[in-house]
């Protein structure tokens, strides 16, 4: 049994911008700024991250920022729940992304999991506006590292607990669209299938050298086939 660690934003869900104008709200609420938003590259980043390189692009130290974290994620989540109400029915799985879900989880080589740089109660709001809610038993989040290389170790902690079997990060396969997602694949020794249902095309993706990249995940047994690594 191998993991199968997935990014949500991209890969997963098209969250249609709620995720950003709920991050901006939060910010304006807790800080009276956000820094650069309109023009700040979210993707691949944790939330932490996001909320940290924001506000140093505009000269707040590390000092000033932290003390107003747990507060900005309290008012992120409630922000993104208004978002994600106006949103209702709009928000749906990326391309292919059910029928893949639905053959891995009946397939006993895979344990499916998630690795993404939301904070956990983000990511499940999120794949609950897709219609994807309770179909990943573990994962790591925004809220558990900053540093998103980090968190395929937590995930596969997590796994194990649940599994009661041990995992090899050889084996592991992070599936995502952007460039972090593959460096982070990369840093923890896994595999990388990249998606360029995301911002990146196909071939700035291959630029980065994944194992294999997709336009999108609708062809499920091409995909089983490079999970499976037959």
């Amino acid at each position: 049994m191998r993991l199968v660690l997935f990014d949500i934003d991209g890969t997963l869900v098209n969250s249609l911008g709620a995720g950003k104008a709920a991050l901006e709200q939060a910010m304006l609420t807790v800080y009276g700024e956000t820094g650069p938003i309109a023009s700040f590259d979210f993707h691949g980043r944790t939330d932490p991250a996001i909320v940290r390189g924001l506000l140093r692009a505009v000269d707040w130290t590390d000092e000033e920022i932290e003390p107003g974290f747990e507060a900005t994620w309290d008012s992120y989540l409630a922000a993104l729940d208004r978002e994600l109400a106006e949103r209702d029915g709009q928000v749906r799985p990326l391309p292919g992304v059910g029928d893949l879900l639905e053959v891995i989880e009946g397939d006993e080589r895979f344990a499916p999991g998630l690795v993404t740089g939301n904070m956990e109660g983000g990511a499940q709001r999120k794949l609950g506006a897709a219609g994807l809610d309770g179909r990943f038993g573990f994962g790591a989040y925004g809220s558990d590292s900053e540093w998103r290389e980090d968190l395929p170790p937590l995930a596969r902690e997590r796994a194990q607990r649940r599994y009661g079997r041990l995992f090899n990060m050889e084996t592991a396969v992070v599936v995502g669209d952007t460039p972090e997602d593959i460096r982070c694949a990369r840093a923890n020794g896994a595999r990388a299938l990249a998606v360029s249902t995301g911002r990146h095309s196909a071939e700035e993706l291959r630029e980065h050298g994944p194992d294999a990249v997709f336009e999108n995940l609708s062809d499920t047994a091409r995909v089983v086939r490079m999970l499976a690594d037959e």
